[in-house]
């Protein structure tokens, strides 16, 4: 709380946020059942209802922490995190949501580009879908993207385009999407300022003409 004030402080245009995988607190008791085995150090409720935190944060790796369980009760898993933080930040904190980690290791047992595409398509269909009206969702960001070349950074959740088209063309798609949702909201905001500056014109022309007689 105080180093959010301070950053505001000198500069109030600044963005920030706190840096949270997600894991709910004390504060919503009812919503730890839904935390993957953590239960203490972190409190998403209480921690983005600070004044100077601009926008919530989360992560997911359902295959980190749900490692003894398979792919379907992850995605299961996966769509009932994503719905409650979703609906949390919008409802309970008003403020946008970015999932800023999420990806499923190409390391583990068992991998297929197919299972990692359905999470993929399961994170992008969640913020999509609330991002077209008007939700909380504002978008998502996966780890890791590298090139060819960079073999030493390679963890497992890193995504090569060109050797995952499969996956690189669901990032593609999911990018120009949201861009289409912003344009059009960008013109939502256009016509609204044309409304109230037609509106004041209106005004300002009633005002400057007032009592005289309009017409024959």
């Amino acid at each position: 709380m105080e180093m959010a004030s301070y950053v505001k402080s000198i500069d109030r245009n600044h963005l920030l946020e706190a840096g949270l995988e997600g894991f709910y607190g004390h504060t919503t008791p009812q919503r730890q059942r839904l935390n993957p085995g953590f239960n203490i150090g972190t409190d998403f409720i209480a921690n983005n209802r600070i004044p100077g935190i601009d926008f919530a944060t989360l992560h997911s790796y359902p295959d980190q922490w749900l490692s003894s369980s398979n792919d379907q009760s992850q995605l299961y898993f996966l769509n009932n995190w994503l719905n409650t933080h979703i609906q949390d930040a919008q409802s309970v904190l008003r403020k946008p949501l970015l999932l800023t980690e999420f990806g499923k290791s190409w390391k583990d047992p068992g991998f297929s580009t197919y299972q990692r595409d359905l999470l993929f398509n399961t994170v992008y269909n969640k913020i999509y879908s609330s991002a077209k009206r008007g939700g909380a969702a504002a978008g998502g960001l996966f780890w890791q993207l590298l090139t060819e070349g960079m073999d030493s950074f390679r963890d497992g959740y890193d995504v090569v385009l060109s050797q995952s088209p499969s996956t690189a063309s669901m990032i593609a798609q999911q990018s120009h999407k949201l861009y289409q949702i912003r344009k059009i909201f960008a013109r939502m905001r256009n016509i609204e300022r044309w409304k109230r500056a037609r509106a004041a014109r209106r005004d300002q022309w009633l005002g400057r003409n007032k009592g005289k007689r309009i017409g024959n």
